[in-house]
């Protein structure tokens, strides 16, 4: 069997930009398994109704792969699914992809040097890097609601839209108000009868300055990209900024709720309205929500914002526990994901037999979010803290791309045959990440997605993304053990790599 140099699991924006940073570094032995028979992760997964990104376009891109012809400001998931797709076909990586290939289990085997890889067919891989960059959010998954399975209408999930059911004339319920309930209620409420939205906890929303970008801008662009850069650099900062007010509670932090306030009041009229949905807790503790269309929508006369908790599920409906019994014909789940704070959805064994999903049961935890001791030579994208709450993802992976760049070429010009994070290092470094947490608005009494179940903060960076970056362009080989392959002799270095 042959032994690729590198093999990625997922070819959404992290793979495919982890592909291209290898290719450009002279590692050409590369194949991406992905699932599905498309490339986008989840650009090409989330195609409900409104479906966009809540970050600019110019910033939620990667620096190395301009596109000066994004359409708005804010642009559709349609149109991101594509730019996806025109990266592949603009580095030739298509060749690269497998596809139809879901990965069910990795296993580190010492003696070689190499991760075996199962999938759910009846290939396997072996590599000896593997980059995982399937990322966070792949799996969505039905929300814990007693009698959801005894519900006789039309269930939808935000992540598997059914585009072949007609919402004319019925009776709709959403369930939750993220990130994905803001951008598919104002849709809903075009085509419905009537939509009941159920609210658990109201979000702070701010408004989303959406355009459409002038032909002369995209000109421009294409024709001088230092333009098209400076804006970018502009955003960065821009965003870079609010940190002060969404990661630490602040002064400016009061600055942003009065923001969102006046939002709301702005929008709705009605004073007990504006009370449901006004949040109880500091901005930036949950995902900041940005729309200037939900709170028009919620106002329809087809509409309505219902605050009782749900108490159950029944065949004609949702029952809350003011007893009331809400008849439907469809209900839209806009929340339910398996989030793998926990670790990847399959097995990972590591050195000595060890097991990744064990050692993470209270909340995964790595070395710069990429690496994880005693599972070498294995490249986490979005890993443990790598989340920012103020600032573009790809900016982040863009840091972890390099860095694993630089541990992959460190491995294959050196001929070694493992390079495992240090223990104490490891240690160290969470030790330091978890203390920095404990002052942020994260962990300042919501509940969210962010946090496991006991409260642990496996997802968020604290910190600035000029300070994530600095981190991920230090890449110490004297914080690694690394193992020759014709040696038993440990052999390292302090120099950066």
């Amino acid at each position: 069997m042959h032994t690729y140099d590198t093999l990625i699991v997922g070819a959404g924006f992290s793979g495919i930009g982890t592909a291209i940073k290898l290719t450009e570094a002279g590692v050409d032995d590369v194949v991406i398994v992905e699932r599905d028979q498309r490339v986008g992760g989840t650009w090409r997964d989330n195609t409900y109704p409104g479906a966009a990104c809540d970050i600019p376009s110019l910033l939620y891109s990667f620096s190395f792969v301009a596109n000066p012809t994004w359409s708005r400001a804010y642009s559709p998931a349609d149109e991101i699914r594509q730019h996806i797709e025109d990266m592949v076909d603009r580095f030739d990586l298509r060749r690269r992809i497998d596809f139809g290939v879901e990965v069910n289990g990795l296993a580190f085997d010492e003696t070689d040097g190499v991760w075996d890889v199962s999938t759910t067919g009846r290939r396997s891989y072996r590599a000896r890097t593997v980059v995982l960059a399937s990322g966070p959010l792949t799996d969505h998954a039905w929300p814990d609601i007693r009698g959801i399975d005894t519900y006789e209408g039309h269930k939808i999930h935000s992540a598997d839209w059914d585009h072949d059911y007609d919402f004319t004339g019925k009776r709709v319920a959403v369930i939750g108000t993220g990130a994905s309930a803001v951008q598919i209620v104002p849709e809903l409420v075009k085509q419905a009868a009537f939509v009941k939205v159920f609210q658990r906890t109201p979000g702070w929303v701010i408004p989303r300055l959406d355009v459409a970008t002038p032909a002369r801008a995209q000109e421009l662009f294409a024709k001088v990209p230092a333009v098209q850069r400076l804006a970018r650099q502009a955003l960065f900062w821009g965003h870079e900024a609010s940190a002060t007010a969404l990661v630490w509670k602040s002064p400016l932090s009061s600055v942003v709720a009065r923001l969102g306030k006046a939002h709301l009041k702005r929008q709705v009229k009605d004073p007990w309205l504006r009370r449901q949905l006004t949040p109880d807790f500091t901005p930036g503790c949950k995902r900041m929500l940005v729309s200037s269309d939900y709170y028009p929508a919620l106002q329809r006369d087809n509409c309505k914002l219902i605050d009782w908790p749900i108490a159950a599920m029944s065949p004609v409906g949702i029952r809350t526990c003011d007893g009331v019994e809400h008849h439907l014909d469809a209900v839209v789940f806009a929340t339910g994901y398996d989030v793998h704070l926990t670790g990847p959805p399959y097995p990972v064994t590591g050195l000595g037999g060890r097991s990744l999903a064990a050692e993470w049961t209270r909340g995964a935890q790595a070395y710069k979010s990429i690496n994880a001791s005693g599972y070498p030579n294995l490249f986490f994208m979005t890993g443990p803290n790598s989340g920012p709450g103020h600032n573009s993802l790809l900016v982040f992976v863009e840091g972890q791309i390099d860095y694993a760049v630089a541990g992959i070429t460190t491995i294959l010009r050196n001929d070694l045959r493992y390079l495992d994070v240090r223990d104490d290092v490891q240690r160290r470094h969470n030790e330091q990440l978890q203390k920095r947490l404990t002052k942020t608005t994260w962990m300042s009494g919501c509940n969210s997605w962010y946090l496991t179940a006991d409260g642990f903060n496996a997802s968020m960076y604290p910190g600035f993304a000029t300070q994530y970056l600095r981190q991920m362009r230090d890449f110490q080989l004297g914080d690694y053990v690394a193992q020759a392959r014709h040696a038993a002799a440990a052999v390292g270095s302090r120099s950066s790599a």
